[in-house]
């Protein structure tokens, strides 16, 4: 599944779907803490840190407020900018926002970074993973730091909406990754998710994806310096996590617009034919691209984020039709047409497993999996739409 994430091109290449002629939201990255936090698989955290923003405000009887949640390689900056001279604004800024899809004249929008976030080195990251100190130690957890899950992904925002004193939800949005964990907030809490839209995603994990994310892994496991997830007093693999992040932007990516960005592309290469140790330019493109990252992506956290992939199934008892069945929410899904990663059938299945209470619209696009990113704005209406209906 490498899944998810996909929309790691987001990240390794800088892209961002915003409207660049319109003024963006400021936005404070605030901190959430909560003590003693027992996963999924009945492990203890003695403390959990994770960064969060919003945007618009919350209403009287806090009846307004939605969720966002990011995919694989993301982080909680759904949208807006730090500062005036941000080169970019947050991945959806072009449907979070002031009279946008995702209306902040309207709604309180909430956006956490999530455990284990992958990016655990960038300054505007707040997130608790192998790289923070196990108090008992004084040293980085890493491979003692319990293995997560989307579950417990989703609780960790359930104490942090609860801290606001808001008991539901509007609604629950979020885009590959991010559709895991909307989703598993509808079957989890269903008394607090009124509505839940899945964009590019899936309701459970099957054996091929579980597979192709084990290839994300496996570049940073075969790097000698990964030590065993021992590494932070040492040097990082970032040799490893550089071919990891490479097969991600890859994965990502439609072989349509790939190619398109490599228009240059011969298969008659006349270095690669006189030395097998050279590279092809696509290759040089595609490691440059994934090196720029590898200093602020944590190895340890991406495969612990492969892990929390792998196991997900709704409801994470391996009983999807009756998971889906507790979803009491309103649900939208929007896959997209061209995604070789979490395929339509995907969504389809979950759509058609909830029955009537659903809505599935498929996006059109090139990008493949990451038109649930650059193309999402074709969905605005019926985004909007959708969150009004009664």
């Amino acid at each position: 599944m490498r899944l998810l994430l996909l929309a790691a091109i987001l990240l390794l290449s800088g892209i961002c779907l915003a409207d660049e002629a319109s003024k963006p939201l400021l936005v404070t990255k605030q901190k959430f803490t909560l003590d003693n936090f027992q996963t999924f698989g009945g492990k203890n955290i003695a403390k959990v840190n994770v960064g969060w923003e919003a945007y618009g405000t919350l209403n009287q009887d806090k009846s307004n407020a939605i969720l966002i949640t990011h995919f694989f390689s993301g982080n909680s900056h759904a949208a807006g900018k730090y500062s005036e001279s941000d080169a970019l604004p947050g991945y959806w800024d072009s449907i979070i926002g002031p009279g946008k899809a995702i209306d902040t004249n309207k709604y309180y929008v909430i956006s956490s970074d999530t455990l284990v976030n992958a990016s655990a080195f960038d300054k505007n990251v707040i997130t608790t993973g192998p790289t923070s100190i196990d108090p008992k130690t004084g040293k980085p957890y890493g491979l003692t730091f319990p293995v997560v899950t989307i579950r417990d992904f989703v609780n960790v925002q359930k104490a942090l909406i609860e801290s606001l004193g808001i008991e539901k939800l509007h609604a629950v949005v979020g885009a590959s990754m991010g559709s895991l964990q909307a989703i598993e907030w509808s079957v989890a809490y269903p008394d607090m998710v009124e509505r839940m839209v899945s964009v590019i995603g899936a309701a459970e994990m099957d054996a091929w994806l579980v597979a192709g994310l084990e290839s994300w892994a496996a570049p940073i496991k075969q790097d000698p310096n990964w030590n065993g997830g021992d590494y932070y007093q040492s040097k990082a693999p970032k040799k490893g996590l550089q071919l990891s992040l490479a097969s991600i932007t890859k994965d990502a990516m439609h072989p349509a617009i790939f190619n398109a960005s490599n228009p240059n592309h011969q298969a008659v290469n006349q270095a690669a034919l006189n030395d097998i140790n050279a590279n092809f330019p696509v290759v040089d493109w595609l490691y440059a691209a994934a090196g720029a990252k590898v200093d602020i992506i944590d190895a340890n956290h991406v495969l612990y984020l492969v892990r929390a992939n792998q196991l997900f199934i709704a409801g994470h008892n391996n009983d999807l039709a009756g998971s889906l069945k507790k979803i009491t929410a309103k649900t939208l899904f929007l896959p997209a047409a061209n995604d070789l990663v979490l395929f339509p059938s995907m969504a389809k299945k979950a759509h058609e497993l909830i029955g009537e209470n659903s809505q599935y619209e498929e996006i059109q696009g090139m990008w493949g999996h990451l038109d649930g990113l650059f193309s999402i704005s074709s969905k605005a209406k019926t985004i909007a739409t959708f969150l009004e209906s009664k």
